[in-house]
């Protein structure tokens, strides 16, 4: 058995192991608070720590005192001004707390207990639960994937890794092989010995009987001490269990990032996009080492760019969907075969298509593009108040199980969308 010790030292007056406690306590709360955090910041500072507020009554715990000894009697007054159902307003204060109206005046408060997540806190807390959907291991070669195998007993070896049943056996079986001889002969020598004994007794052993005792009890003590020599436990026996490094097939993924920067997507709808695809990429890096990321914008036409441009160029035009599902397919031919790789998809749009392209749009998405797919995410941005976009209401009509699409109005519904689409509990 391992023993792991965590000496790293912690920060003057604090404690980790009890930080991790509370976290792990009241982590329902903490949750809530890192989507507003979300909700509220931009998207240069979306991976940074920030303050949470607990309100005290969900910290506080129950605690025993000492009451009076011996039996009491006491008499209480009467209640002439309520009855049973009678809402108590509640007095003027002039505490401090969250409420609302100033300090001196009527309002609901509330003291909250307040304190700081770290920046790795903070991106534990928002990916927890969350993975790429039916992610394989399908690849060996050039992939450095390795795992720990056993490869039989070796006669060297860490004190942790000995086999003491294959040692016990192997000692076992050197002491019969070196003393099988011996005790053979001891087991004659004792025979000869007793049967001399059982001849001569009740009578006065001759000389020449008495001597040849005497030799068969020195050639028995010597054949006891050849035993007995031969040890309980020698250093060859010892076997140690062997374990080596054997290729094991890795998971390659790949996740293609389609975002619609039309003139239809404004500046409310492209932020949202972004956002959505922030979290992504985040997610991604963070979890994961070996998925590359394509990104993909289209107009009327489609373009692969790098990440700088994805979500910073002010780049507008028509709406053309089909041409950046195209654009993919040609992509996954030319350089990710489904065979080696996790194929994954997530396209942020309006649905402001028009003419044909919705039904095209469709059928290469339904037909071509999703027997590769491990999942697709299609997450639409439509205007305030709207309902399914033309888009939307033909992406409907896919039905495949590694397909899924929500909607997102405001800034609020980036993450639970988000933890929606790339939850455990959702993509099994």
């Amino acid at each position: 058995m391992s023993v792991i010790i965590d000496r790293r030292l912690n920060d003057r007056k604090k404690s980790a192991a009890n930080r991790e406690r509370f976290m792990r306590r009241y982590k329902a709360h903490i949750k809530r608070a890192v989507t507003d955090m979300v909700a509220e910041r931009s998207i240069t500072d979306m991976e940074r720590g920030g303050r949470v507020d607990i309100p005290v009554r969900d910290i506080a715990e129950p605690s025993f005192q000492h009451g009076q000894d011996g039996d009491r009697e006491t008499v209480f007054t009467g209640n002439r001004s309520f009855e049973a159902g009678d809402r108590i307003e509640r007095p003027d204060g002039q505490g401090q707390g969250r409420g609302k109206g100033s300090a001196g005046g009527k309002g609901d408060g509330e003291d909250s207990f307040a304190f700081t997540l770290s920046r790795e806190e903070f991106m534990q807390i928002f990916f927890d639960d969350l993975q790429l959907p039916r992610l394989v291991r399908n690849v060996v070669g050039e992939i450095k994937d390795h795992r720990w195998q056993r490869a039989g007993f070796t006669q060297q070896g860490a004190p942790t890794n000995l086999a003491v049943a294959r040692s016990m056996r192997n000692a076992l079986g050197r002491r019969i092989a070196l003393t099988a001889s011996a005790r053979k002969a001891l087991a004659d020598k004792e025979a000869v010995l007793a049967a001399n004994e059982a001849a001569t007794v009740g009578e006065a052993p001759a000389e020449a009987a008495e001597h040849e005792r005497e030799m068969l009890q020195d050639e028995i003590r010597e054949l006891r001490r050849r035993v007995g020599r031969v040890p309980f436990l020698d250093e060859l026996d010892l076997r140690y269990r062997h374990r080596v490094q054997v290729p094991r097939p890795a998971s390659r993924a790949v996740m293609f990032c389609l975002m619609d920067v039309s003139a239809s997507m404004d500046e409310r709808k492209k932020d949202l996009a972004k956002r959505f695809f922030t979290l992504l990429y985040l997610f991604l890096t963070r979890k994961y080492e070996k998925v590359e990321v394509v990104f993909i914008r289209h107009t009327d036409d489609a373009e692969e760019v790098d990440e700088q441009k994805f979500f910073r160029d002010p780049k507008t035009g028509g709406t053309i969907v089909h041409t950046a599902l195209a654009l993919m397919r040609d992509i996954i031919t030319e350089r990710f075969p489904p065979a080696q790789w996790n194929i994954y998809g997530a396209q942020a749009s309006d649905g402001d298509a028009f003419g044909a392209d919705p039904e095209k749009s469709r059928g290469l998405l339904e037909e071509q593009l999703m027997p590769m797919m491990r999942h697709y995410a299609y997450v639409e941005v439509p205007d305030m108040g709207s309902r399914l976009s033309t888009l939307g209401a033909a992406y409907r009509r896919i039905e495949h199980p590694h397909f899924a699409m929500r909607q997102v109005h405001d800034r609020g519904d980036i993450y639970p969308v988000f933890r929606a689409l790339f939850s455990e509990k959702a993509t099994t």
